[in-house]
């Protein structure tokens, strides 16, 4: 039953640890909560003599892409599992949609962009289920 329960939580799930320990941390507010996302975690120098600065933010956003191609080979299932599984999106989607709007420490891009992916998991489930539906309707009617 584990794997009816949608991957995109864990960075939805990372996410809300760094804001909400960055909001209540020395710093407090939605500010420190942004900025424990930009700070740069490590720099990988690069050929043309700069380096790139990669934060906790990019870091949980590269994790909720690698996510979103499992989840979306996932949502071609037509297991009674996926059923279940949509459905936990769905929640999953409306509880991130809720955060975006309500919450200050989650209005930033990095929230928007896992909410969008959690929207594409949800969009990408239902029509695969639906195209899937209908071959079947139609291969069981000829």
């Amino acid at each position: 039953m584990l794997i009816a329960i949608p991957l995109l939580f864990i960075p939805v799930a990372f996410y809300a640890i760094v804001v909400l320990s960055g909001w209540m941390g020395t710093g407090g507010g939605v500010a420190a909560a942004e900025q424990a996302l930009r700070d740069p975690l490590f720099s990988i120098p690069m050929v043309s003599g700069s380096g790139w600065n990669v934060g906790t933010g990019d870091l949980i956003l590269f994790l909720g892409l690698i996510l979103l191609f499992f989840e979306l080979l996932k949502s071609t299932s037509s297991q009674k599992v996926a059923i279940v599984n949509h459905a936990l999106s769905m929640i999953l989607f409306v509880f991130c949609l809720v955060a975006f709007l309500l919450f200050p420490g989650f209005a930033t891009s990095t929230f928007f962009l896992i909410l969008t992916m959690v929207m594409l998991d949800v969009l990408a489930g239902f029509i695969v289920t639906i195209i899937s539906a209908r071959k079947d309707l139609e291969f069981g009617a000829g």
